[in-house]
């Protein structure tokens, strides 16, 4: 079985005896998204709902991932740039579009190369 917990993100291969209570278990806990129920069933990730999902917002994504990777909030992530959280947090949802020039200023502070924010 092939499962995804998405926060925190945990991509699981589960084999072997027991595997739907295991599964059952943590689901208690977390939000988890299964990928491939049979074991050696093999699926195209990008044929599943969860890369559709991460795909129709890729830069906000992306962005998420370098920020948390830096360490930072979406708070001091604004500071260190001089806008507003709420703009970051847009941004990350895909509800602004980010700019070439916001871009750069993102990258900069963050320290990842301009190409991993842009949409080309």
């Amino acid at each position: 079985m092939l499962a995804l917990v998405k926060k925190p993100h945990i991509e699981l291969s589960i084999n072997g005896e027991h595997v739907d209570e295991l599964i059952a278990w943590i689901n208690k806990k977390f939000e988890i998204k299964v990928l491939s129920a049979a074991s050696g069933d093999s699926l195209p990730i990008e044929e599943t709902d969860f890369w559709k999902e991460m795909q129709s917002n890729r830069i906000g994504n992306l962005l998420v991932a370098a920020r948390l990777k830096a360490g930072l909030t979406q708070a001091q992530l604004a500071a260190k740039l001089k806008i507003h959280q709420n703009m970051i947090s847009e941004y990350e949802r895909g509800k602004r579009r980010l700019t070439q020039s916001m871009a750069k200023r993102i990258a900069g502070v963050l320290k990842v190369n301009v190409k991993r924010l842009s949409s080309n």
